[in-house]
């Protein structure tokens, strides 16, 4: 086991709020993003894991090229995608419908302040996620990320300020795979996208498998996540005020937001 894998826990685990967002517009939802990282590094909000189906969207990292968006936007418009630039590290991707995206917002300080090691941390999540359902994931030594051999099932891109995150990671398990024909995935010209969905449907074990729900898949992300960053998960009650109460983090949600227990 590299040492990268081994799971540095302190004293005791540490509590971690759990938000969930569907149908998410992704403006909103980097606004939160900005507003969470500040309050938690002010300490004015508890370490946050967001766990977000977005609409479709296509984003445009630091390093993007817009020749890897491969369609005009009245192309983009007529089918419904939003375009937008963001600002984490990584090229273009895609998010939508059926696509499990991450948004951990925690402090990395004082023990864990080294960004190569994050990714990593969220790739190991990422494949022991997958291996929950029977896929065989793993790193690529040349490219972030994870895959099933030459196709790409989870992509990384991240931000980090004063060792707060935000940003994440997306793990395809059943969305709209042509949508990637949009773009060159992450600037890599030649290699594919896959999902747990199609691997399932191929994986040659005497039929195909059934695909999980995405409540399923955030469940178990969040238990592995827990456990390999050393986090206790706490669940707003649905009894209580369903929002965020952090102070100047509450406006950024919008009247549809229910944060729920996977």
């Amino acid at each position: 086991m590299e040492r990268e894998d081994i799971v540095a826990r302190g004293p005791r685990p540490r509590p971690l709020q759990v938000f969930v967002h569907q149908d998410a517009a992704y403006e909103p939802l980097h606004d939160l993003q900005r507003a969470l990282q500040s309050a938690v590094f002010r300490g004015e909000a508890p370490e946050t894991l967001l766990l977000v189906e977005h609409k479709p969207v296509i984003t445009l990292g630091r390093s993007a090229k817009r020749e890897h968006l491969l369609v005009e936007e009245a192309r983009l418009n007529a089918l419904g995608i939003e375009l937008a630039d963001v600002g984490r590290g990584g090229d273009i991707t895609y998010h939508g419908p059926g696509q499990l995206v991450v948004y951990p917002i925690i402090d990395l300080s004082p023990d864990r302040c080294d960004v190569r090691r994050y990714m990593r941390d969220l790739e190991a999540v990422a494949i022991a996620v997958c291996a929950e359902f029977d896929i065989r994931a793993e790193r690529d030594p040349l490219q972030t990320g994870v895959w099933v051999g030459t196709r790409k099932i989870a992509a990384l891109g991240v931000r980090i300020s004063r060792w707060v995150t935000m940003h994440g990671l997306a793990l395809n398990v059943d969305p709209r795979l042509e949508h990637f024909a949009l773009i060159v995935p992450c600037g890599i010209k030649d290699r594919t996208v896959t999902s747990i969905a199609l691997e399932h449907s191929t994986s040659g074990t005497g039929g195909a498998l059934p695909t999980p729900t995405l409540r399923e898949v955030q469940s178990v992300w969040v238990r592995h996540f827990a456990d390999h960053f050393g986090y206790t998960p706490e669940w707003p009650s649905q009894s209580e005020n369903a929002r965020l109460t952090f102070p100047n983090v509450e406006p950024h949600f919008g009247p549809g937001f229910r944060p729920r227990r996977p």
